[in-house]
């Protein structure tokens, strides 16, 4: 997978909603080029971001992997600290809890 940037470049990733309008079909080339974002402003204040849809799932995919990555992490601490039980225990009590024990 290509190596992506999310550096902003103020000079060109930071555009008024007006500019963006006028010129959305350049600024679409802009986004599947560069695969940077572009910052909208309204009156001076961001107010949206605009993404190429490949920059935007490879965002989700890292934010996932990120997600299982801290989900691991945590779990490791546990361990070590010795709070948590062997899954065989976990399934036996959540059966026994909700009736699903023959």
């Amino acid at each position: 997978m290509e190596e992506v940037s999310f550096m902003l470049d103020i000079t060109t990733d930071i555009q008024s909603l007006t500019t963006f309008r006028r010129r959305s079909g350049d600024f679409m080339k802009q986004l599947k080029k560069s695969k940077r974002p572009v910052v909208l402003t309204v009156k001076g204040r961001a107010a949206a971001v605009v993404q190429d849809a490949e920059a935007y799932q490879r965002l989700l995919d890292l934010a996932a992997g990120a997600d299982a990555n801290e989900g691991i992490r945590q779990g490791l601490v546990e361990a070590r600290r010795q709070k948590g039980r062997l899954a065989r225990e976990f399934f036996a009590d959540f059966e026994t809890r909700h009736g699903l024990r023959s």
